[in-house]
């Protein structure tokens, strides 16, 4: 194991570790593990991800040792290594050459393992474990046909080499706080068969059962391949321009600033804007969509994109710790931390159903031969195949491996989703707010009409554009790119100050001006009848007005027309046809407001500062779950206030943070997907836990009717899992179309979705 940074006795009382758990790869280990842990004193904040393999935890040494931690994670079956520290890579170097096949590992207390990228099967531990108890139980087999007196001995060996790594870790998680484990159950009932001389039967459990494990491996690694292949979108080199000249360097050696060139057929490096050159950028790796976007000048571009055609340089913007894949990956990982609520009804169930079925088991067993004169071989056999039958492996993976399945398909169409409970939440929600500008509209407003009081157009824009140099707002931003057209020289300004919602302020050449809402620019001066009526005249034609201030006296009025985003309306008819209302809101004029409102068919709340889209998100939260659309700063509030939080692609970075789910691809689409994948996920779940459960009732009955054997008891625990996972990875086929409504939704329906 790899060396600890710090040896026990040089260690702080209260420690916080960072390990990599091999073997930790699916929800049910994690399960199992944060169980483990909330048994030892000492141990607090524990934070685990099965995609990175990782466990995080804040450890009082004084109290239990780190030797203690890392003894009872090996008895169930891990690996762990200590990390340098938690911004360490997920595996270690000491990890990545090495091979873990001979290794069992726990989940939620049994055997398993997930396959590595390329590795086959039969080279795991669990593969190894298979292909041993499948050769003996087929020496065994033949053994019956010619030397019927051995073949039982054989059968017994079968059992016991199966059975002796789940015996293990049945009883490392009994010492452990987990006394009802799956292994338990298992080792029961292949130790039971054998002591009512049905050793061939037992052989069988083992075999099937480590079957059914091996499938569930290859299942979870594939579910979370979709993610770990995002990591290889990056190049690992990069042409950095350093003195008109281009040399190759290590792309995650890029800096904020420096500036790359990227030529036609490579893959852009970093996250950054174009500084010169058009192309283009095929984003499809990225943020799934479909057609290859022309970028140029100004405009930002994703690190992993393809470059299609045209030669370009660009600034890098972000580092590679914190380019687009990086945060995608990141918030995947995040994602594991936040359970759905069926998710956590499912667990607190498991918790008490497997000590029901030993109960019930045992009361089979046991009372008709006791108190009833029944033969005990019969009663014990059905009491032994109950043990099997109650197996909640499957009922464990309904949630965890749909959940996991969504997140990652929504992924590969930019829907970005930070967790079980946020996707469980986004397709239940009743009303969807939107914000307008840079949401529902492209947020690449223009400057239409300048009407200067007694200033010329030039002049207007030269001192508004100074006052909003400073600003990234949507309306600042068309300003300063009129004044730029109309190549005005805009002079420095000073004491710049955004009032949210109302205006920025700015002193320019020595004069305290101001650019305000015509409604905030009314309750500090009168403005003119004329002006008024021009004001209103651009509102009632959907344009956002802006009046420049030399103190109080109105200097021009400023109209910008920011266009409704091509898909929106379709959008929306679309969250419609899901029995979703819609509302905007939108600090902007009425007037305004209802213009876009009546193209788009959505009810409007206008003129609202940041404190009212709160208030109004309180409201409509008591009429039923509310999700909440914005791409800005002042949106932050309103997406942390309502139960779903949904930040634009382009949006600012506190909007991306603040929000429960983000759209990569800057398409009003993608809200209508989102709440169709949560509705699709829900239906693949619900369907998972019918029918887990149902099985395990109709094999219940026959069992006490005495229709059912013990291999057909594994056997049907084995393919309620295999169906149950199968039926989860069909998320991974989700496309965005009308989605799946039952088990039996084909690839064409799944493909019916917009570009």
């Amino acid at each position: 194991m790899t060396a600890s940074p710090l040896a026990p006795d040089d260690a702080s009382p209260s420690t916080r570790l960072t390990y990599f758990v091999d073997g930790m790869d699916c929800a049910s280990c994690v399960q199992n593990v944060e169980r483990m842990i909330g048994m030892l004193p000492g141990a607090s904040g524990v934070k685990t991800s099965f995609n990175k393999q990782t466990l995080e935890l804040q450890l009082d040494e004084a109290i239990t040792g780190r030797s203690t931690l890392e003894k009872n994670l090996k008895a169930l079956g891990y690996e762990p290594s200590v990390l340098a520290d938690a911004s360490a890579p997920a595996v270690p170097e000491s990890h990545a050459g090495r091979d873990h096949s001979g290794h069992d590992h726990a989940d939620h207390g049994h055997a398993h393992e997930a396959l590595k990228p390329g590795q086959p099967w039969y080279t795991t531990g669990q593969g190894k474990l298979v292909v041993t108890s499948g050769v003996l139980l087929a020496v065994a087999w033949l053994l019956s046909s010619v030397e019927p007196q051995f073949a039982t001995y054989g059968f017994i060996a079968a059992t016991l080499i199966g059975v002796w790594p789940l015996a293990k870790k049945a009883v490392a998680s009994a010492r452990l706080g987990d006394p009802f484990s799956i292994n338990m159950l298992v080792s029961v009932a292949a130790l039971g068969a054998i002591l009512i001389g049905q050793a061939a039967e037992g052989a069988v459990v083992v075999f099937f059962f480590a079957v059914g494990e091996l499938l569930e491996g290859i299942a979870a690694g594939r579910a979370r391949a979709g993610i770990q292949a995002l990591a290889a979108l990056t190049p690992k080199t990069a042409l950095l321009v350093d003195n008109g000249q281009t040399r190759e360097v290590p792309a995650d050696a890029l800096a904020v600033g420096q500036s790359v060139q990227v030529n036609p057929g490579a893959r852009v490096p970093a996250d950054g804007t174009i500084l010169t050159g058009t192309s283009n950028l095929d984003d499809s790796p990225v943020t799934g969509e479909s057609v290859p976007v022309v970028k140029t000048v100004g405009d930002s571009v994703y690190a992993g994109s393809i470059n299609t055609d045209g030669v370009l340089t660009l600034r890098v913007d972000k580092a590679a710790s914190d380019n687009t894949i990086a945060r995608i990956i990141h918030m995947v990982e995040e994602a594991e931390g936040s359970k759905a609520p069926t998710a956590r009804f499912i667990d607190r169930f498991s918790r008490s159903y497997t000590p029901g079925v030993v109960a019930v088991s045992a009361l089979v067993a046991l009372v008709p031969p006791i108190f009833l004169g029944a033969e005990w071989y019969p009663w014990l056999y059905k009491g032994i195949a109950l043990l099997l039958i109650g197996c909640p492996c499957a009922l464990v993976l309904s949630v965890p491996a749909a959940i996991t399945s969504g997140i990652s398909a929504g992924t590969r169409r930019g829907l970005l989703i930070k967790g079980g409970a946020a996707l469980e939440a986004i397709g239940s929600v009743k009303t969807i707010a939107f914000d307008k500008t840079g949401t529902l509209t492209a947020g690449k407003p223009r400057v239409t009409d300048v009407v200067g009081v007694g200033i010329e157009r030039n002049e207007a824009l030269r001192l508004a554009a100074a006052v909003e140099s400073g600003s990234s707002h949507p309306l600042a931003r068309a300003i300063t790119d009129a004044a730029t057209q109309d190549k005005v020289t805009v002079p420095p300004a000073t004491d710049a100050q955004a009032i949210p919602g109302k205006a920025v302020t700015a002193t320019v050449e020595g004069r305290a001006l101001s650019v305000s809402s015509p409604r905030h620019a009314a309750t500090l001066t009168t403005l003119s009848p004329d002006l008024g009526r021009q004001i209103a005249a651009f509102e009632e034609q959907g344009r956002t007005t802006v009046v420049l201030l030399d103190r109080m006296t109105p200097l021009a009025v400023i109209a910008i027309r920011d266009e409704p985003r091509p898909d929106a309306k379709a959008a929306l008819a679309r969250l419609r046809d899901l029995g979703v209302n819609t509302v905007m809101l939108t600090g902007d004029n009425a007037r305004t407001g209802q213009a876009i409102g009546r193209d788009l068919g959505v009810e409007v709340q206008a003129e609202l500062l940041p404190e009212d889209k709160l208030k109004t998100i309180a409201e409509l939260k008591t009429q039923g779950g509310v999700a909440m659309v914005g791409d800005g700063i002042n949106d932050a509030p309103a997406l942390a206030q309502s139960d779903v939080g949904i930040a634009m692609g382009g949006g600012t970075d506190v909007a991306l943070e603040t929000a429960d789910a983000a759209l990569l691809r800057e398409r009003v689409m993608g809200v209508a997907e989102l709440v169709q994948l949560s509705r699709d996920t829900m239906v693949n779940i619900k369907w998972n836990i019918a029918f887990a459960l149902g099985l395990k009732a109709i094999f219940l009955v026959t069992t006490l009717l005495g229709y059912t054997n013990l291999w057909m008891a594994i056997l049907a625990d084995t393919g309620a899992t295999a169906i149950v996972t199968a039926n989860a990875l069909r998320l991974l086929r989700w496309k965005g179309g009308r989605g799946l409504s039952t088990p039996g939704g084909t690839a064409p329906t799944l493909a019916r979705s917009g570009a």
